[in-house]
């Protein structure tokens, strides 16, 4: 009884976790504009 508790306890802070860290990632994106930039910028540095 008390192992069935402690696996879904530990399968929802797992849950909470993968959660979190998708969240975070999707948050401190960078914009689709900064990356067109970076992209240019390490174009134009290459071809010189």
């Amino acid at each position: 009884m008390l192992a069935k508790i402690w696996k879904k306890l530990l399968l929802a802070v797992l849950l909470v976790a993968c959660l979190f860290n998708i969240v975070t990632k999707l948050v401190s994106k960078m914009s689709f504009e900064q990356e067109l930039g970076a992209t240019v910028e390490y174009l134009e540095e290459n071809k010189k």
